[in-house]
């Protein structure tokens, strides 16, 4: 009895001990026991993530759930996970011919969205429309046209340093026709730059405001910072022309630069700005008010003026970062010419001499980007690439570093790069963080950037709107380059 007993009680368990009772997530991808890193809400250890239909669909803690092994399941043992990264300041056109190696060098770089701040529209819109063509391959892109500026314009196509990314507008019909224009080839936001009158920038604003779009961009050189942010500029880039409003001479420098225009109007834009800068720069920094900079930061935060700091970009003229060997190890992955004159142009710049005044004035860069934070401020992490040696994807984790050099905190810079760009384009309900219902863009870190914010090139795995790429994956996206380049060089 006892024998038939054992044997049935055995059977019983053996049953049992076989049957799966844990949930099941049909055609879904679940990721357990990971570290997420909420930009907002901070670390969250040992969590079990779902992402369905390239969305969050659950995110629980893993002692709370019990999987199926019937899932598609990732083992998040040890690894943190975060936002998908935004590089808020680039341009495909710069270098048109790198353009078609920037999706595979950002996604390989955990960037998954990506802002476009001027170029060709007819050129930047065509990589617009293949990212929505294929938005599990290829980053999120938003755009903005042309640089919308003045006459004499300073990307204008005459020389390689400013390759036609502008519109040189000489009227207000022209600003009205060409806002016009972008907004009926539904532009994501306009960019506004050096050498437009104060009318003109002011007409813009005012149309943007009209269409539901952001403006960005250089605050004119004809106007002080507190004007164009009073007329509804919404995002300043790189800082450029703060440092002329926080002097204690700003009205005298400002009379001198607008003398300066009209003598200028019939020089090349590009040669007349230059002259500007390297005529007033140095006195404002020298004649730097810490209370006029006060006042004029208070300005900036109660208008909800944004910036964009392009830390790595301006500092990279003293720390000079892409001397490195690790740096220029990226250039592979770039057209073989590119890969050329950056590496002899790079050997070039390098015998130009630090001037002191280059080392105060991104010193005054970098206090000045810790000031606007304190002042409460919102700021997006942009670079600039491909200008300056500055590679597509892999300058963004020198950007980040560099803010945390500033003095933010690596979840302060997390910010930056994460929930901040997708609430600029009023989209945080569905992207930027960790949550439910966001679309699945994600990075998977081998270490966490908490601790060091170095540790975002540390990818171990990057999702795009749900789908899942490995190291080996991402490493294959950077191998079609370099296989790629491999074939020209042979057909030559």
């Amino acid at each position: 009895m006892n024998k038939v007993f054992n044997l049935c009680y055995a059977a019983l368990f053996m049953l049992t001990s076989c049957q799966d009772f844990g949930i099941l997530f049909k055609d879904a991808l679940c990721i357990e026991n990971i570290s997420i890193i909420d930009p907002e809400e901070g670390l969250k250890n040992n969590q079990t993530l779902v992402i369905k239909e390239g969305k969050i669909f659950q995110i629980t803690p893993t002692e709370e759930i019990r999987l199926s092994k019937k899932n598609t399941i990732v083992d998040g043992t040890g690894k943190f996970m975060i936002p998908g990264l935004w590089d808020a300041h680039m341009h495909f056109s710069y270098i048109k011919e790198m353009a078609p190696h920037m999706f595979n060098l950002f996604l390989a770089n955990g960037i998954t969205s990506v802002r476009d701040t001027g170029g060709d529209i007819s050129f930047v819109n065509k990589w617009k429309q293949l990212s929505l063509a294929n938005p599990t391959d290829a980053p999120r892109v938003m755009v903005a046209g042309p640089l919308l500026d003045g006459m004499p314009n300073v990307y204008d196509g005459s020389d390689p340093g400013h390759p036609p990314l502008s519109e040189g507008l000489r009227s207000l019909n022209d600003v009205r026709d060409k806002v016009n224009e972008l907004d009926s080839l539904e532009v994501d936001f306009l960019k506004a730059y050096e050498m437009l009158s104060p009318e003109q920038f002011i007409l813009i604003n005012e149309l943007a405001k009209e269409k539901g779009l952001k403006v960005t961009g250089h605050v004119p050189l004809s106007m002080d910072v507190i004007s164009a942010s009073n007329a509804g500029m919404n995002s300043m880039e790189h800082l450029r022309n703060l440092e002329l409003s926080c002097a204690s001479n700003a009205d005298e420098l400002l009379a001198e630069r607008n003398e300066l225009l009209t003598l200028g109007k019939d020089e090349k834009g590009a040669a007349l700005r230059s002259k500007i800068h390297n005529e007033q720069r140095q006195r404002a920094i020298e004649n730097y008010d810490p209370e006029k900079a006060k006042e004029i930061l208070a300005v900036l935060a109660k208008n909800d003026t944004w910036q964009i700091p392009t830390l790595a970009l301006s500092t990279g003229f003293v720390k000079r970062p892409f001397t490195q060997e690790k740096w220029q190890e990226d250039f592979k992955y770039l057209p073989e010419y590119i890969e050329r004159d950056w590496k002899r142009n790079i050997e070039l710049f390098s015998k130009n001499e630090i001037t002191p005044f280059r080392i105060e004035y991104v010193k005054w860069l970098m206090n000045m980007t810790l000031n606007i934070h304190k002042s409460g401020i919102n700021m997006m992490a942009g670079t600039d690439c491909p200008i300056f040696f500055l590679t597509p994807g892999a300058s963004l984790h020198e950007e980040l570093a560099v803010l945390v050099e500033a003095g933010l905190t690596p979840l302060q810079v997390l910010k930056t790069a994460t929930v901040n760009p997708a609430k600029y384009f009023d989209m945080e309900e569905e992207l930027g963080n960790v949550r439910t219902g966001h679309w699945a863009d994600l990075v998977i870190l081998d270490a966490n950037p908490l601790e060091d914010i170095k540790h975002t090139k540390l990818i171990h795995a990057v999702v795009k709107q749900g789908k899942y790429y490995d190291r080996t994956a991402l490493d294959g996206l950077l191998q079609e380059l370099s296989a790629k380049e491999t074939e020209i060089k042979e057909n030559l």
